[in-house]
């Protein structure tokens, strides 16, 4: 096999806790040396929204496992549930909201090993 292989254990993700939820990296330029992917679990608590915002230079992939989530496209609201995938283009304004009464469990993915964030006006 070429190129070096990396495990990562569960515990060596990095995890950032906010009051609407969880964000856990396991894989980007950091954690595993990818230049063209980020890679993570999102976790939205019942009742709670995430900020707006947007990323100027990836494009997000989100796969919902569990639960339901409202999510701002631009000018657009998309209702996902667990099954759904949502893709958003680079750039474009997003929010998602959670109205459910249990938190909602997504994978998503980046098109960039260095996904920029940039905080939106407007949002719920």
């Amino acid at each position: 096999m070429n190129g070096t292989l990396i495990a990562r254990a569960q515990s060596e993700a990095q995890q950032i806790t906010e009051a609407w939820g969880a964000l856990k990296w396991v894989a980007n330029r950091e954690l595993g040396g990818l230049a063209g992917l980020t890679l993570g679990r999102v976790t939205l608590n019942p009742g709670h929204s995430n900020p707006r915002h947007s990323h100027p230079n990836c494009d997000e992939v989100l796969y919902v496992l569990r639960g339901r989530l409202e999510h701002s496209l631009g000018d657009d609201v998309v209702v996902l549930n667990a099954g759904d995938t949502l893709v958003i283009p680079a750039g474009v304004p997003h929010q998602a909201r959670n109205p459910g009464h249990d938190a909602a469990d997504t994978i998503v993915a980046y098109s960039s090993g260095e996904r920029e964030f940039r905080l939106e006006p407007g949002g719920w």
